[in-house]
């Protein structure tokens, strides 16, 4: 019985993401004509910006893995009389978290175990300390993130005042002429990342009956005060979210009517896609369509150009994960295990 409750579970995880996202897709772009697509595909997209901003995208995960060492490296140091424990190694670490990636295309959020289960598989670490350093990374990056949302307000400030005046449009225009279907997507999205929000606190639950598990992601949070060099653990968090913005903002070269947007607009439509991905669908897929296309159009982009531009950018950047999943996958196969050093 316990088995089949496991199963409905699993299956659930997989199906709900997909369903939420699905549907969103599906009102979004019902009734489009396809074949408008493939033309510009073929025939109107710059295809060599959107090759240039593939290395950003794979050196920022490659960053995250180098910058998860720097975390894990004080966990290795010798205490009590006990021998150095081996640093995880760089090429399990990189290939970590590609593969943490690719999962969470299948299970949204799942990535942060998988590449804590990887390094327990090939390097024999403790999985509760290394998921106690993914759990430092993501506050670090949320803190980072919100940083930039505040500049990026603040920056932008005069550009939507400019718009505003420009079109002679205001805040309750904006919200009148947001459709009833809009407020729909809005409302189900808010609810998913709250239903997400009540799943990582049970799941948090789970770890508090545990009292080793505790102490060990507690060791794993707290490594960063023994980080060798702060300023290289700075630079690397920056690079990653310079080298993630580069890897959208190149695709706005991509097209012609969003290679005349510049920077603003591309901070702006970033971080706003950044916060939609927190809804629980693979890759953002649905929610991060509808933030982007929305802030797009209010940039002055036409509205069936919003979509092409989010549907293409969001599948090509989605199946560069995937490939970079796959090689992952098959690179580790080829790659020795270290005995176990935990239990834990």
């Amino acid at each position: 019985m316990e088995h089949k409750k496991s199963s409905v579970r699993t299956i659930l995880k997989v199906a709900l993401p997909l369903f939420l996202g699905g549907a969103i897709l599906y009102w979004m772009y019902r009734g489009q004509d396809f074949r408008t697509v493939e033309h510009v595909l073929l025939h109107e997209m710059d295809w060599t910006w959107m090759l240039l901003s593939f290395p950003f995208g794979i050196m920022a995960q490659v960053l995250r893995g180098w910058r998860w060492r720097q975390t894990l490296e004080p966990l290795t140091r010798p205490s009590q009389g006990a021998d150095r424990q081996p640093i995880p190694r760089r090429k399990v670490l990189v290939n970590s978290i590609f593969l943490s990636y690719a999962a969470s295309l299948v299970v949204p959020r799942i990535g942060e175990f998988t590449r804590c289960a990887v390094l327990k598989r090939w390097e024999g670490a403790s999985f509760s300390r290394a998921l106690g350093t993914v759990v430092t990374e993501r506050i670090i990056d949320s803190l980072l993130m919100l940083l930039i949302i505040g500049l990026t307000v603040l920056i932008e400030m005069s550009t939507f005042g400019t718009f505003f005046q420009k079109t002679g449009t205001s805040l309750n225009g904006i919200l009148s002429g947001f459709t009833l279907a809009g407020w729909v997507v809005t409302a189900i999205c808010v609810v998913a990342a709250g239903i997400l929000l009540w799943i990582l606190l049970r799941r948090l639950s789970i770890y508090n009956k545990v009292k080793t598990t505790l102490a060990g992601i507690w060791e794993g949070v707290m490594s960063l005060r023994s980080v060798r060099s702060v300023p290289l653990f700075s630079a690397m968090t920056l690079g990653i979210w310079l080298c993630y913005f580069m890897h959208y903002y190149l695709t706005f070269f991509c097209f012609t009517f969003t290679e005349h947007l510049g920077v603003g607009c591309a901070m702006v439509t970033f971080i706003v896609g950044t916060i939609a991905v927190i809804v629980p669908t693979p890759n953002g897929a649905g929610p991060w369509h509808f933030a982007v296309k929305t802030m797009l159009i209010l940039y002055g982009v036409g509205d069936e150009q919003a979509l092409y531009f989010v549907l293409i950018v969001h599948t090509v950047q989605t199946l560069l994960i995937v490939a970079l999943g796959v090689y992952a996958w098959a690179r580790l196969s080829f790659i020795s295990r270290r005995a176990n050093q935990e239990s834990r």
